[in-house]
């Protein structure tokens, strides 16, 4: 078998036109300029796009954070400026026979006003059941006669804590909440549907946190000898729907043929252009000299 070289030049599908049949005109040299840039143009957006990451969410029925042993974070930040901070104190209970009176792990009280009011920040863990925890001076050796729960909530999240720019969530909340205009002897409830969430990176690591939405009501409470005894309660209760973000990026190969598309696509609009250009310019020209003549 003998391979000939110049038989071989009839498969050849990039077939190349004579210097001789090119024409250079200003018409092609200003679209062929254009036509550079509009491609340089393009191919920045798509490397932008292709640089930088998207957040795409979706919903499922799952419990996402087994590991945890079914407990949940809490972090919570309170100012009560009008109770002094002997009286202050948070208690815990749910629907699994917790009832913790006085909690005071991983919690600081630091005085605010001369003494005269109080800034409680804790954190703790609450069981994935619906129960409540809630601020109140249930746990004082003594009850003051006129305690005052207007308060300002700084913080309260749940889970993981999770800053990331393009998701928008409503993981704290309750943060910025001002009852200081509120009445003094009125408790408190802030009702909570707590919707677990799950934040996957590009390596594929998955951090879990905690969104949730409230609702809140004011009223006044009597205990069972008439005395007024208010408190800030925070009622929880767990969505089975499960919030997951994921964070993705375009894969090379799409990236390439998009290029390839567009590199090939302009060159080729453009050439039929300039085509169009050229032929009505040389006919233009040919009933021009045709009228001279």
């Amino acid at each position: 078998f003998s391979f000939d070289f110049e038989t071989s030049r009839i498969f050849d599908i990039y077939r190349k036109v004579p210097k001789d049949l090119t024409q250079p005109t200003y018409t092609g040299a200003f679209i062929s300029i254009l036509c550079c840039v509009f491609i340089l143009f393009l191919f920045l957006s798509e490397l932008t796009g292709f640089i930088a990451t998207e957040i795409v969410n979706e919903l499922y029925v799952d419990d996402p954070d087994k590991d945890s042993g079914g407990k949940i974070d809490v972090s919570l930040n309170i100012s009560l400026p009008n109770l002094h901070c002997d009286l202050v104190g948070l208690d815990i209970q749910d629907e699994m026979g917790r009832h913790e009176v006085g909690h005071i792990d991983n919690s600081m009280k630091i005085p605010l006003n001369q003494g005269e009011g109080c800034r409680f920040e804790g954190e703790f863990t609450v069981n994935k059941v619906p129960g409540n925890f809630h601020v109140s001076t249930h746990g004082a050796t003594a009850q003051p006669q006129s305690p005052d729960m207007t308060h300002t909530i700084h913080k309260l999240a749940f889970g993981e804590k999770l800053q990331v720019q393009k998701v928008q969530g409503a993981f704290n909340a309750l943060g910025g909440a001002n009852r200081l205009s509120s009445n003094p002897l009125a408790s408190h409830d802030y009702i909570l549907k707590i919707v677990p969430t799950v934040y996957e990176d590009l390596s594929g690591r998955r951090r879990f946190s905690y969104q949730y939405t409230v609702a809140n009501k004011e009223y006044v409470a009597y205990s069972h000898t008439g005395r007024i005894i208010p408190a800030i309660w925070f009622r929880y209760d767990l969505s089975p729907i499960t919030v997951k973000y994921t964070e993705r990026r375009q894969p090379l190969y799409r990236f390439i043929t998009t290029i390839c598309a567009i590199v090939g696509g302009t060159f080729t609009v453009a050439g039929i252009i300039d085509s169009c250009i050229f032929t009505a310019s040389e006919a233009w020209k040919k009933i021009q000299i045709g009228k001279m003549s």
